[in-house]
C-alpha cells in the first residue's frame, strides 16, 4: 500500500529573506530582494542587478566551525547547508550527533554547480604550481555532490545522500524524488530541496545570452516583471530551499507540525523535439507534465486554487501560460489564481524551485495568495488567455487548498508537484 506524503518542516535561504520567519514576511508585503551588484558593474555586465541572500559572518558560524570555514569558499553550499539545518530543526528532528547513522532518513538535495569561486581560485593555484596549496576540502566543495555530502554529514543521515541536478527544475525535481521514495516505504523522511550559488561566474552564461534585464539596473525592485508587457529578461538569483518531506505516520506517531500534503506530481523532457530545444521548452511536454501530475494526484483540474508558475519575466511567460490553459481546460474567470516568487527573487536558477515551493506550502498554511509585483500592465497575449483578476498584484486573505507547482529548465526538461493543505487527522 502506497504511503501518504507530508511536509513537516521548512528552510530557506532567499534575496528577500534568510530563514522562515524573515521569508514568510517578505512573501506577503511584497518585499524585493533584488539589489544592485557592483561586482556586475564592475565586470561590466548589460545586468547589474541580482538577487543574493545577505548572509552575515555570525550566521556562518552558527552553522559552520571555524575548521569548517578555513578555506571555505562556496556559497552554494553555504546556503544549502544554512536553509536544510533550519529545514530539519523546524521539522522537530535532532541534530545531536550519535553513533549510528538515521537510516531512516536521507537527503536528496539538488544543485546546478558547486564551489565555482572554490574552482577558480584552485585553477589560479595549479596554474602557478601550487596544487600541494589547495587544502583538503577542495574536493568536497567542488563536487556536485557537495552539498549532499555536508548535510548527511551534519546531520547523520543513512538513507539514501544524493545531489539531482536538472537545471531550472532540479528543486521541484528533488521533492518529486522525494516523495516517490517515500510513497515506496524506502525512507521514512527525506530532507529535499535545492541550492544555487552566487556571483559573476555562475550569471555570466546568461547575461552574454542576452536573457536578463538590463533596462533597470538603477531601479533594482523593478527589475524583475513576470508576465507584465515591459518585461524585459530575467534577473540572476540565489539561494536555498528546503523541505521535510515524511511519511505520514511517522511524523503523527511523533507529533510534528504538518505543514501540508504532497498529493504527487511529474517529471518529464520534451526530448529537444518539436518546438522544444536546449533553452525553450516543448509545449506538448510542458502540458503532458502538468496534466500527469493532476492524474498522479488524484484530483481534477478545477480542484487547483493557484498556480506558483515558472515565469521568469521573458518572451516564454505567454507561453507557458497557454500551455496552463490547455493543460487544465481553463481560461478567463475559469483559470486558477496564478504568481511568480521571482518577481521579489529573481531567478534563482537551480535553487528556483524548492525556494518557490516553501512559498507555496507557506501559502496553504498560512491562507493567502502572494501578489505579482510589477506587473501592474499584463501582457496583451496573457491577458487574452486568462482574465487578469487571476493573475493577483497585491496579497490576497483567502484560504488556498491545493496549489500546484511548476519548473521548467534548459534541456526541455519539467517538473510539477501539487500540494495539498493537510487536514489534521489522528492515529
Amino acid at each position: 500500500m502506497k504511503k501518504r506524503v507530508v511536509i513537516t518542516g521548512l528552510g530557506v535561504v532567499a534575496p528577500n529573506g534568510v530563514g522562515i520567519p524573515a521569508f514568510t514576511q517578505a512573501v506577503k508585503n511584497g518585499i524585493s530582494g533584488i539589489r544592485h551588484d557592483p561586482q556586475l558593474e564592475e565586470l561590466q555586465f548589460s545586468c547589474q542587478i541580482a538577487g543574493k541572500p545577505q548572509i552575515s559572518e555570525e550566521l556562518k558560524a552558527a552553522y559552520f566551525t571555524e575548521l569548517e570555514l578555513r578555506g571555505f569558499n562556496s556559497t552554494g553550499i553555504l546556503y544549502g547547508v544554512i536553509a536544510g539545518t533550519e529545514a530539519w530543526k523546524n521539522a522537530g528532528l535532532s541534530t545531536e550527533i550519535n553513533d549510528q547513522p538515521d537510516w531512516d532518513s536521507g537527503t536528496i538535495f539538488g544543485s546546478g554547480t558547486s564551489g565555482i569561486d572554490k574552482f577558480r581560485e584552485s585553477i589560479y593555484k595549479i596554474d602557478e604550481l601550487q596544487t600541494r596549496r589547495l587544502g583538503s576540502t577542495v574536493v568536497a566543495q567542488t563536487m556536485n555532490s557537495g552539498i549532499s555530502a555536508y548535510l548527511g554529514g551534519k546531520l547523520g543521515l543513512g538513507n539514501q545522500v544524493t545531489t539531482n541536478s536538472s537545471a531550472c527544475s532540479t528543486g521541484t525535481e528533488a521533492i518529486i524524488m522525494a516523495y516517490d521514495r517515500i510513497q515506496s516505504g524506502q525512507a521514512k523522511r527525506i530532507l529535499a530541496g535545492s541550492t544555487g550559488d552566487s556571483g559573476p561566474y555562475i550569471w555570466a552564461g546568461f547575461d552574454a545570452l542576452r536573457v536578463c534585464s538590463s533596462k533597470f539596473n538603477d531601479n533594482p525592485h523593478q527589475g524583475s516583471r513576470p508576465m507584465s508587457a515591459s518585461a524585459a529578461g530575467f534577473v540572476p538569483g540565489s539561494g536555498a530551499g528546503a523541505i521535510v518531506v515524511e511519511e505520514l505516520e511517522s511524523a503523527l506517531e511523533r507529533g510534528a507540525t504538518i505543514y501540508a500534503e504532497i498529493l504527487g506530481g511529474n517529471v518529464n523532457s520534451g526530448g529537444q523535439r518539436g518546438n522544444g530545444s536546449m533553452t525553450a521548452p516543448n509545449s506538448q511536454a510542458v502540458q503532458r507534465c502538468i496534466t500527469d501530475a493532476i492524474y498522479n494526484s488524484g484530483i481534477s483540474p478545477t480542484d487547483i486554487d493557484a498556480i506558483n508558475g515558472h515565469l521568469t519575466a521573458t518572451t516564454k511567460d505567454s507561453l507557458e501560460i497557454e500551455n496552463w490553459t490547455k493543460a487544465l481546460g481553463l481560461k478567463g474567470e475559469n483559470f486558477p489564481y496564478i504568481n511568480s516568487l521571482k518577481s521579489i527573487t529573481g531567478h534563482c536558477l537551480s535553487a528556483a524551485g524548492s525556494i518557490e515551493s516553501v512559498a507555496a506550502i507557506l501559502q496553504l498554511q498560512e491562507g493567502f495568495i502572494f501578489g505579482n509585483t510589477n506587473c501592474e500592465e499584463l501582457h496583451a497575449e496573457i491577458s487574452s488567455l486568462i482574465h487578469p483578476s487571476r493573475v493577483p498584484l497585491k496579497t490576497i486573505n483567502t484560504k488556498p487548498d491545493i496549489i500546484a507547482k511548476a519548473s521548467f529548465g534548459f534541456g526541455d526538461v519539467n517538473a510539477c508537484v501539487i500540494f495539498k493543505k493537510f487536514q489534521k487527522i489522528t492515529l
